[in-house]
């Protein structure tokens, strides 16, 4: 799934690409991609004359403040790539992908195109005077970005005093901070030196504030690099993330660790997987 470093890459270019942009018309080739409004018609009417003023990223949803030809707000437009979504920026003329779901079309023959071979994604079409809260409900349990002001090593300590319940399946936890997946919970528990079956609760204050300022460095030099392609992502324009090339653990299970080289090991936590160095976060 892409996680915030892969969701704020592809918002990059949303911003770069569609601002200012009519929506001169759309095609939904997978009715259930659409979350809301709950007709197909009615999304592909309401969005034809809108344009795009600025794209958000609210942990890993996309949202763009959609206006009318006179600037003023009309809407919201709502996305979540889930587990395999990809927006890719091409020409209408171009061959549609297999996993084609929805069809954005620009002036000049551009289309924003909505692929997802899961079939997890999802789109809202949010109208004015509503909030994007209140139709994609996802946004009201989730708790700070990593990068906001309000995400302190002390707000991270007192979230986690409270549960006994090991620190990767926390990490994973949207209610305590907004956007972290699988991949960047491994990184910064590596970085943290901190292993991934320890309680939360019994996380010394040296532990939390080492790992509070490993999330935010670790995401930070993930979009520095256009985020991670394991499998899936790639950014609007069909590239591949570069972080995966520097991963610390991973997806790099029988590898040397790349401070002491002890063979990372790969298990299971909760159902996801787990990658640690036995030696460095002992």
């Amino acid at each position: 799934m892409p996680e915030l470093p892969e969701v704020e890459t592809v918002r990059r270019g949303l911003d770069k690409l569609t601002t200012n942009q009519v929506i001169e018309g759309s095609e939904v080739l997978l009715p259930r991609t659409i979350a809301y409004p709950l007709s197909v018609a009615e999304f592909e009417t309401k969005i034809i004359g809108s344009a795009i003023a600025s794209w958000q990223r609210r942990g890993k949803y996309l949202i763009a403040q959609l206006v009318d030809q006179s600037t003023k707000p009309v809407g919201y437009l709502g996305v979540h790539l889930r587990m395999t979504g990809q927006l890719l920026w091409v020409k209408q003329s171009d061959s549609l992908q297999k996993h084609t779901r929805v069809r954005l079309f620009f002036p000049n023959n551009q289309e924003l195109r909505f692929v997802d071979t899961r079939t997890f994604g999802k789109f809202w079409l949010v109208p004015s005077p509503s909030s994007p809260e209140t139709i994609i409900t996802g946004l009201q349990k989730l708790g700070p970005e990593p990068f906001a002001q309000e995400f302190t090593s002390d707000y991270l300590a007192a979230q986690l005093s409270k549960r006994r319940r090991n620190i990767k399946t926390l990490l994973l936890d949207q209610n305590i901070v907004a956007g972290i997946g699988n991949i960047y919970a491994d990184e910064t528990l590596f970085k943290s030196k901190i292993q991934p079956e320890t309680l939360a609760n019994e996380l010394t204050s040296s532990q939390v504030s080492r790992l509070h300022t490993a999330i935010i460095e670790i995401l930070q030099t993930a979009i520095d690099q256009g985020g991670t392609t394991f499998s899936d992502f790639l950014n609007l324009l069909g590239v591949n993330g570069n972080y995966g090339d520097s991963a610390l653990v991973y997806g790099r299970q029988g590898s040397p660790c790349r401070v002491c080289q002890t063979p990372i090991e790969k298990i299971k936590i909760g159902g996801r997987s787990c990658h640690f160095c036995p030696n460095c976060q002992n």
